[in-house]
């Protein structure tokens, strides 16, 4: 068996995935980024490096919200929980600044919410 075979993964979104590494290794390096695949980043700062990646913005948001699925969310979210967009401050403005999950318990801020990519 050739050695990229034993560390394959079976992602849900790779397409997404693929789009947020990349934007990951565009910001921060692929050491650091690597890093925080594995280690974990917030929400936040995720939201953060695909704003300021080569996507443009619209496909960033929506590479986040397709690619969750491949995370390990923490805190542990349970079953049920709804992604809530933030949109910027123009009326009508549909630019997403920030996102927020919304569960049975409360909302946690993107600061608060923690991913690592699933292995």
């Amino acid at each position: 068996m050739p050695p990229e075979a034993r560390f394959a993964v079976s992602l849900k979104n790779p397409d997404a995935v693929a789009a947020i590494v990349a934007a990951l290794r565009h910001v921060y390096g692929d050491e650091v980024a690597r890093l925080m695949l594995i280690e974990g980043m917030s929400l936040a700062n995720l939201i953060d490096a695909m704003s300021s990646g080569p996507l443009a913005h619209r496909d960033a948001i929506r590479a986040i919200t397709d690619g969750l699925d491949d995370f390990v969310i923490s805190p542990d979210l349970g079953l049920m929980w709804h992604l809530k967009y933030v949109y910027g401050d123009e009326p009508g403005s549909l630019h997403v600044i920030d996102m927020e999950i919304a569960t049975p318990n409360g909302t946690l801020a993107s600061k608060d919410i923690w991913l690592r990519l699933s292995a």
